[in-house]
């Protein structure tokens, strides 16, 4: 399996990541409302609606591919508290701010149904990496389900491929 990168326009033999420039609320708003209720940016995202804030951070989640040596990897968006928010936000550049977070899952992931409001663990790294999300054991979801038994190489390729048929990038 090969796909073009779309930052180098090579052919990759590994996967990529399958990942959301925004998280599924933002996806939502008009046009307008983007441009007036909303700020994004790679790693945020705020949604000033008149009753409520909506607060978003960008995360990963390595995804157990039972017969593969590697990872499935997944860029995703969690939103938290107010107080979580503005914690993440205060130390967002400090390298060794080590802490975890609870968050809900904000991103639509095909091959699911609703995959919005799966309650995460969200668990900031050193080094100013992205945080990790671990979904919460228990929650009955099949992603849940699929995140602490695994799924197979066929089942992570078929995901990838279908990443990649809908933003152009397959060969």
């Amino acid at each position: 399996m090969k796909y073009r990168c779309q930052c180098c326009g090579e052919l990759q033999d590994k996967w990529p990541a399958i990942a959301f420039k925004v998280p599924n609320h933002y996806l939502h708003l008009s046009n307008e409302e983007k441009q007036t209720i909303a700020r994004v940016n790679s790693d945020f995202c705020i949604i000033n609606h008149e009753d409520q804030t909506d607060r978003f951070i960008r995360v990963t989640l390595s995804q157990k591919v039972i017969d593969n040596c590697g990872d499935l990897e997944y860029g995703l968006w969690v939103s938290l508290s107010e107080e979580s928010f503005e914690d993440y936000l205060t130390h967002f550049d400090d390298d060794n701010h080590i802490t975890t977070y609870f968050g809900w899952l904000s991103s639509f992931i095909p091959g699911y149904e609703n995959t919005l409001q799966i309650p995460t663990t969200v668990q900031t790294k050193s080094d100013n990496q992205r945080p990790e999300i671990i979904p919460r054991e228990g929650f009955d979801h099949q992603f849940v389900r699929d995140y602490y038994a695994g799924i197979t190489k066929q089942e992570a390729e078929r995901r990838v491929e279908e990443m990649l048929r809908n933003t152009g990038y397959y060969n």
